[in-house]
């Protein structure tokens, strides 16, 4: 990759078309999901050679409760599977895990050893890879104003001083940095409830690529378009220029 390319800090996946991938090979779908945790296992690998600070990938969904039982069943054994497989080199490669969502309604085997990755990897200080569970958006800050109305119910603040710092801060990601890409595998452009609040300046980029065949050289070139644009919170072209040139002397 260029040298003058700028390495995003937090990259956000949507992980899509595991499903359609195993059924254009004539396979059963779980095996299309046990294809994607080999891609996951190759981006990570990717991210932590590039310096990125933070990946964020969403594993399943609230929604997705909604899908055959059989096919739940499968994706609970293959996430187990996987945090017992991918554990020790995770903490071997400097790489922390989080897993960020309603993690009440997995079963408690799932819950302990969820516990005992996040334990075994808090200490690296590599790439923080947030890996989110049950997750939605809207969950996530429905829950964060229940948390202020409490405190402002406790009288520990007065209802006029919340700011959308407070809200961030009762987020699961109160110590991460927004989202400066977002990916979407699979040809679907939407962002299906990730991450929403967070990703209110995200840049998007969308692709057919289906997640199994996602590799380091794709994520390469969403990283390139990513770097490709100006990105100016607000500000005119000709403010984001100067402000890049009072930054470079």
């Amino acid at each position: 990759m260029d040298d003058h390319i700028n390495i995003p800090r937090h990259i956000a996946i949507v992980m899509d078309g595991n499903g359609r991938w195993a059924r254009a090979k004539h396979m059963p779908r779980f095996l299309g999901h046990k294809k994607g945790v080999e891609a996951v296992r190759d981006i990570v690998k990717a991210c932590a050679v590039l310096n990125v600070e933070c990946l964020s990938l969403f594993a399943f969904s609230s929604e997705n409760w909604k899908r055959p039982e059989k096919e739940i069943s499968n994706l609970m054994g293959l996430f187990m599977m996987a945090l017992e497989r991918e554990a020790k080199a995770l903490a071997r490669n400097n790489v922390q895990l989080q897993i960020i969502g309603d993690l009440s309604h997995f079963s408690d085997k799932l819950q302990k050893k969820i516990k005992q990755v996040e334990e075994l990897t808090a200490n690296s200080d590599g790439l923080r890879l947030i890996v989110a569970a049950n997750y939605g958006g809207r969950w996530d800050i429905t829950k964060a104003t229940q948390k202020l109305a409490k405190m402002i119910e406790d009288k520990e603040m007065p209802v006029d001083s919340i700011c959308e710092d407070d809200i961030s801060s009762q987020l699961t990601t109160p110590d991460i940095p927004d989202p400066d890409l977002f990916i979407r595998t699979g040809g679907e452009k939407r962002i299906s409830n990730f991450l929403i609040w967070q990703m209110a300046y995200t840049e998007l980029y969308f692709t057919d690529v289906l997640w199994p065949d996602f590799d380091s050289e794709q994520l390469n070139i969403a990283i390139n378009d990513y770097s490709s644009r100006q990105r100016r919170f607000g500000k005119t072209s000709e403010q984001v220029l100067a402000d890049k040139e009072k930054e470079s002397k």
